[in-house]
């Protein structure tokens, strides 16, 4: 099913991104509530928290934190990614 992401709702992207198994990349925090209480997991998303969105940026701090990132990634996770810290939440988030 081809979703046309400009105008799909957020829950649709995840959706979208669940089945073909990409990671969402966004500085808009619903991604990361919708994954946390869908209680799936297998999907990921990366939420911006950088001053400068500016492509080569990004690419850096995410250069940077690689190495802790991806296995949670591929595991399913809400990485929140800021200038200066670093938060993974693992999926599925258990309620308390």
């Amino acid at each position: 099913m081809f979703v046309a992401m400009a105008r799909a709702t957020d829950a649709e992207i995840v959706a979208e991104a669940k089945r073909t198994g990409e990671i969402i990349l966004t500085h808009d925090l619903d991604y990361g509530h919708l994954l946390a209480f869908s209680g799936e997991e297998g999907s990921s998303v990366v939420i911006l928290r950088l001053r400068d969105l500016r492509t080569e940026e990004v690419v850096s701090r995410l250069d940077a934190v690689w190495m802790e990132i991806e296995s949670s990634l591929l595991e399913g996770a809400i990485v929140s990614l800021s200038d200066k810290s670093l938060r993974i939440r693992n999926l599925p988030i258990e309620s308390e």
